[in-house]
């Protein structure tokens, strides 16, 4: 430890990167820390098409490696450590890694949330090429294809509800004989034509040759299990999965204020600590997408930088 930053950002997604193209154009000495590889869940997504402006045959990496790119030409420097210990009181944050201890006047918190996974054979490996977690992110690709959607909560039938608009079919895999979402939605889902479900079942394992056309699910109640093959048409289906969220909010649990583990800020991503921000998908919200991650990004610097100068 030998320099003391004006921000600090936790996280490389696109919320984190945003802050460091925001926090670098602005003269700022800005550090953006990250465990593992810049992106986020972004930089599995084969293709974006709702991100304004990108490109046609736009994927995650590609537009992360611009962010990244961006980032750095304006001066924000990246370190690749696991932090392990956050003190954000007082005038100066100090933040611990495992390699290093680093310090700074301002703090912008967007390590991000992963989705819950199922944690059956398969799952990582056709992430992407018929796994998804996002809906309104990959829903246009199974335009006229049959899609399962596994989960039963608010969010697992909204997105259900939303994936009739593409899908020839959604089956709804819940692991219980009745949903847990609110009754309207359920309502909405039962009158679906499009909707189907399948009860007291889990998906055990995902396979297929390059995309995923195989599901073996198992009925909790008797064991039975069977397989489910893609049409021979189709050639593939898509599993959506909506179990939940996990905020990674670990290391700030009992120092911030939070609702369901996630950090709730103002509309200028102010934590309850000054000088603390938050952005991205690890702050209480309505919607997780890129284009609002960048902007609660582009939000959290521009007021570390009203904070300094006050």
């Amino acid at each position: 430890m030998s320099k003391l930053y004006d921000v600090i950002i936790i996280g490389a997604g696109p919320a984190g990167l945003s802050a460091g193209l925001y926090a670098g154009r602005a003269r700022l000495n800005t550090l953006i820390i990250e465990k593992a590889r810049e992106g986020g869940q972004i930089v599995n997504t084969a293709d974006i098409a709702n991100y304004p402006g990108s490109v046609e045959g736009e994927s995650g990496a590609s537009l992360i490696e611009r962010m990244k790119n961006q980032a750095k030409q304006f001066g924000a420097e990246t370190v690749y450590d696991t932090i392990i210990d956050a003190e954000l009181s007082g005038e100066i944050k100090t933040i611990k890694g495992l390699a290093d201890t680093y310090q700074a006047k301002t703090l912008i918190l967007a390590n991000g949330a992963q989705p819950a996974l199922i944690g059956c054979p398969g799952e990582k490996e056709f992430t992407g090429r018929g796994v998804s977690y996002c809906a309104t992110c990959d829903g246009a690709f199974f335009e006229d294809l049959e899609v399962y959607v596994v989960g039963g909560g608010d969010a697992a039938v909204e997105e259900a509800i939303f994936l009739t608009r593409y899908a020839r079919k959604v089956t709804i895999i819940h692991r219980r004989n009745e949903l847990r979402a609110s009754k309207s939605i359920q309502e909405k889902a039962m009158e679906n034509p499009k909707i189907e479900f399948m009860w007291d079942s889990v998906v055990k394992e995902l396979s297929g040759e390059e995309l995923l056309d195989t599901m073996i699910v198992e009925n909790v109640k008797t064991g039975e299990r069977r397989e489910v093959k893609a049409d021979a048409g189709d050639g593939m289906f898509g599993v959506f999965v909506f179990i939940g969220f996990k905020p990674q909010t670990q290391l700030y649990e009992g120092k911030l204020e939070m609702e369901n583990h996630y950090i709730l800020t103002d509309d200028n991503m102010r934590t309850g600590i000054p000088g603390v921000f938050a952005a991205g998908d690890i702050r209480a919200k309505s919607l997780r997408q890129v284009v609002t991650a960048t902007a609660d990004g582009a939000i959290a610097a521009t007021q570390a930088e009203k904070y300094l100068a006050e």
